[in-house]
């Protein structure tokens, strides 16, 4: 087993200050990337642009969606870096990185698109930060703790990420509305807390192996991911009259662009000495296996939170008494019931998967996940709450089952040296995932609402009084843009409305009646539904062949190594050559991978 730098000589077990100050860094990284959802409307209205403008749109999905895509870009690399440069060191400079642009985002005083600019870059640079916190919290965490509490280490970090999520949509619905500043400067003063205790606290305690930088391997890895991920973000928006940008050529190009550049990247990193992606590491069936089902799961529930968001900002909340303006904070909280489940079964996960094995648990989880989406499914659009909180319970409980046992089994599988590389790559895997779930999802459930709510829109309108002509032109409006409304808090019919004038022409019941609660509700209701069970199948899909996927990781696994000597480092994992014997009883192969059987 390997040996943990817990010496226990400071008072604290170190493997716990370990802990704490991953999930601090983990908590504040993941809040911040939630936080955006519930403050948007505040910030636009803060710098004064509107995001609904079709010229601005571009700038919102940048706004919000810039921040997950360079961590999904960067943190293999910054993994890589940190097994070849001290895991500590480069989480330490992300918290202080993170730290110095939530500043920068906090003071913006730019306004238009200048400020829109300047928050995107510093997004970016913020993003930058999370990737190395990201990057290395997990490999900091698999050195602390001994193979048989990796779970429950993994199990408690979960929770923080899952917590994050949701605390994110809360603090931006309380602080945004005082001032929209608060939101990024919430981060502040533990982003110093936690540099702080990270420099004083933490020490690298694995194996550190000196390495070249893989250049060409980096810089295809990022031109190709970014290409890609890039066209999925455009492919969102309207495009020569169609619904989505997939028949826009530049998306098309960006996206099969990216695909050719990360297939010229994975033949680059079969050839060079030191490569950034260990392809290696993928003979390692618990890691490949494992990779596979975080990825299928991250697919299946990355847009899940959005559409749910969407389902009660949109059709319900409005149908039970909350003005669209009240809609993103009511929806952040009645969301609870999705952390509540991860926070119950999180922990409880990760500790049985330490004295079971994860293959059992995590396979369960992505079932239960399965059959909340078909379930999510027989609910009516208005539906009453009490059975929307248990499904999406039951949704968050089949992933507390799968996430601990899965991150755990991973790390679990890989060489000490390599670990930073190896949770680079399962978040890589993960965070693409999630930008890839999103726009499938919308798309999914735009193609649906694209197919049936022009007739609606136009029907409903007239009905109301609304001049033909400007029903007709609200009617043919991209749908995407009412799902983008009622994402953000506004009026939808107001926001559509607003351009054709069409509302000066009309009575102030007629206004109040086609601007109220009900109306856009009732109207968009059954369109949606077509295409959010078009997505719920999906997800579900996604979730069985990852449940395939995680059955055949095989038995409980951990690669194991023999210590050299204390002398490498007192109180650390360190240790010398790797021997061992693979799944099928093999000896290790050349790359001295080493994986035995626990």
């Amino acid at each position: 087993m390997l040996a943990t730098a817990d010496t226990g000589r400071r008072g604290i077990p170190y493997k716990w200050i370990a802990l704490s100050n991953t999930t601090l860094g983990v908590l504040m990284v993941t809040i911040n990337q939630s936080i955006l959802l519930i403050s948007l409307p505040n910030i636009f209205r803060g710098i004064k642009l509107n995001p609904l403008t079709p010229s601005n749109t571009s700038y919102f999905l940048w706004v919000f969606m810039g921040f997950i895509l360079v961590t999904a870009v960067l943190v293999v690399s910054l993994g890589r870096v940190g097994d070849m440069y001290g895991r500590v060191k480069m989480y330490n400079l992300g918290f202080a990185v993170f730290t110095f642009f939530s500043i920068l985002l906090s003071i913006t005083w730019i306004s238009g698109v200048g400020g829109a600019l300047w928050i995107i870059i510093m997004r970016v640079f913020q993003g930058v930060g999370g990737a190395f916190l990201f990057a290395n919290s997990t490999a900091i965490l698999t050195d602390a703790f001994p193979e048989h509490e990796r779970g429950k280490a993994m199990g408690i970090n979960g929770i923080a990420a899952v917590s994050g999520s949701f605390l994110g949509l809360i603090l931006g619905g309380v602080l945004a509305p005082i001032e929209w500043r608060l939101v990024f400067l919430v981060s502040v003063p533990f982003g110093l807390f936690g540099t702080l205790w990270a420099y004083l606290k933490l020490r690298d305690s694995g194996i550190r192996l000196p390495a070249k930088i893989d250049w060409l391997g980096n810089a295809t890895f990022a031109v190709g991911l970014v290409s890609l991920l890039t066209g999925i973000i455009y492919s969102l928006l309207p495009y020569g009259g169609h619904p989505t940008g997939w028949t826009n050529p530049k998306v098309l190009a960006a996206i099969f662009g990216g695909i050719a550049v990360l297939g010229l990247f994975a033949w680059i990193e079969t050839r060079v000495d030191e490569p950034m992606f260990r392809l290696n590491l993928f003979k390692i069936r618990a890691f490949t296996t494992g990779n596979i089902a975080g990825l299928l799961a991250a697919l299946g529930r990355g847009g899940l939170q959005f559409m749910l968001i969407i389902w009660l900002q949109g059709i319900w909340l409005p149908q039970h008494g909350y003005s669209f303006a009240q809609t993103p904070l009511w929806a952040g909280i009645y969301m609870i019931p999705l952390t509540l489940g991860f926070l119950l079964l999180g922990p409880v996960s990760g500790i049985l998967s330490d004295r079971f094995g994860a293959r059992g648990l995590a396979t369960l989880g992505l079932v239960v996940s399965a059959a909340s989406f078909l379930l999510l499914e027989l609910l009516p659009m208005n539906f009453s709450y009490i059975w929307f909180a248990l499904l999406v319970f039951l949704f968050a409980v089949g992933m507390g089952l799968f996430f601990s046992p899965n991150q755990a089994a991973v790390m679990n599988s890989l060489p000490a040296d390599q670990r930073g590389a190896g949770a680079g790559m399962l978040n890589t895997f993960q965070n693409s995932a999630q930008v890839l779930s999103m726009g499938l999802f919308f798309t999914i459930v735009t193609l649906g609402l694209a197919s049936a709510l022009p007739t609606h829109l136009f029907a409903g309108l007239t009905a109301a009084g609304v001049p033909a002509a400007a029903a007709r032109t609200v009617a043919n409006e991209p749908p995407i843009g009412s799902l983008f409304s009622a994402f953000l808090g506004y009026n939808p019919v107001k926001e559509l409305l607003a351009p054709t004038g069409a509302l000066s022409h009309l009575s102030s019941g007629q206004v109040a009646y086609i601007t109220g609660r009900s109306f856009f509700p009732h109207l968009i209701q059954a369109p949606f539904a077509k295409g959010l069970h078009l997505a719920f199948d999906f997800a579900a899909g996604a979730s069985i062949i990852a449940a395939i996927a995680s059955v055949l990781r095989g038995k409980r696994y951990m690669h194991t190594t023999a210590p050299v000597g204390d002398e490498l480092a007192e109180g650390a994992a360190e240790m010398g050559a790797s021997f061992g014997v693979d799944e099928d009883g093999a000896e290790a192969d050349r790359a001295g991978l080493a994986p035995a059987r626990s």
